[in-house]
C-alpha cells in the first residue's frame, strides 16, 4: 500500500488492488458462477464488499496518515469484533478459555501500539477509525461466511466475490481520473505494479487461503491470523530500518501466549 501510495491516490490504490485480484480470477469465477446456488449469489457479492472491497480502501485512505505497522496492529480488533458480532448478530457461542487468548493477545497488540516510539505523533483519531470499521467489516464478513458459505468451495467463493466486485471498483477508479494520467511514467507504472501485486498477492490468493481457514477452523480462530500481522508489520519495519527493542518483543510473546491460551481448547477438543 504504502509503495502504491508514492504516485498514486488512496482510491486508485485501493481500485486496483480490487480490479487485479477479480481479473486473475476471473476464469474461475465464469465457471462458479454456474455452480453457486442462486440464493447464496447475493451472500457471496456481500462477502466481497465486507471481506475486499470497503477495506480495501479504508486501509488506503488511513495509511496516509498512519504507519503501516500502527494499522496492522490494529487489524487485531478483528476476532475481538467476529465474537460481539457473532454472539448479537448469528447468535454464536465462544468458550471462554478463547475470548481470555484472544483478550490477551489484543492486550499485547495495543501495548504494542503504545509501545511505539512515535506514538503520540502517529495516532490521528479519525484515520484510527477508519481501520476500526474495516474491521468491524471483517467480523460481520467472517460470521457470514461461516453461516450461509459453509458448503460452497473457498475458491468459488473468492473468485466470485472478486470478480464481481471489480465492477465498482473499476467504475471508481475512472472517476479518479487514472485513465488520464501517463501510465509511461515510472512512478505511475511502479506504484501500478505494487497495487496489482498486491491485488493479487494480498487479496486473491490470501483470500481463498482465508476462506478455507474459516470452513476448516471455525470463525474466531480464522479471524486470529490477524495477530500474525504485527510480527510481519515489524519484521518490515527493521527492513525499512524501524527500532525494535526489548518492549516490542516482550508484547509479542504476550500475542503468542494469548492465541495460544485461545487455541488450547480447541485443540483438546479435537
Amino acid at each position: 500500500m504504502k509503495e502504491g501510495l508514492e504516485h498514486l491516490t488512496a482510491l486508485q490504490v485501493a481500485s486496483l488492488r480490487i480490479i487485479s485480484s477479480g481479473l486473475v480470477l476471473l476464469p474461475v469465477a465464469n465457471k462458479s458462477f454456474q455452480k453457486i446456488p442462486r440464493n447464496k449469489i447475493f451472500y457471496t457479492f456481500m462477502s466481497g464488499v465486507l471481506g475486499s472491497l470497503l477495506p480495501a480502501y479504508l486501509f488506503c485512505i488511513a495509511e496516509q496518515k498512519i504507519d503501516s505497522a500502527l494499522a496492522g496492529v490494529l487489524n487485531s480488533l478483528t476476532p475481538i469484533f467476529v465474537i460481539i458480532i457473532g454472539a448479537i448478530f448469528f447468535h454464536s457461542r465462544t468458550s471462554l478459555k478463547k475470548v481470555i487468548g484472544i483478550l490477551i493477545a489484543f492486550t499485547g497488540s495495543m501495548m504494542l501500539f503504545f509501545s511505539q516510539p512515535n506514538f503520540s505523533q502517529n495516532s490521528n483519531v479519525f484515520h484510527v477509525l477508519l481501520v476500526v470499521l474495516a474491521t468491524i467489516m471483517y467480523g460481520i464478513n467472517v460470521n457470514m461466511v461461516h453461516r450461509h458459505l459453509q458448503k460452497i468451495p473457498s475458491l468459488q467463493i473468492a473468485a466470485l466475490a472478486l470478480s464481481l466486485n471489480a465492477i465498482p471498483a473499476l467504475i471508481v477508479l475512472y472517476f479518479t481520473g487514472y485513465f488520464d494520467l501517463d501510465i509511461t511514467d515510472q512512478g505511475i507504472l511502479l506504484s501500478s505494479g505494487f497495487s496489482c501485486v498486491l491485488g493479487i498477492f494480498g487479496t486473491a490468493i490470501a483470500s481463498i487461503i482465508f476462506y478455507m481457514l474459516i470452513k476448516r477452523a471455525g470463525a474466531v480462530f480464522s479471524s486470529m491470523v490477524t495477530y500474525g500481522i504485527p510480527f510481519v508489520a515489524i519484521m518490515w519495519g527493521l527492513v525499512y530500518d524501524e527500532k525494535i527493542g526489548w518492549r516490542q518483543i516482550f508484547c509479542l510473546i504476550i500475542i503468542l501466549i494469548g492465541v495460544y491460551i485461545a487455541n488450547k481448547k480447541a485443540q483438546n477438543a479435537t
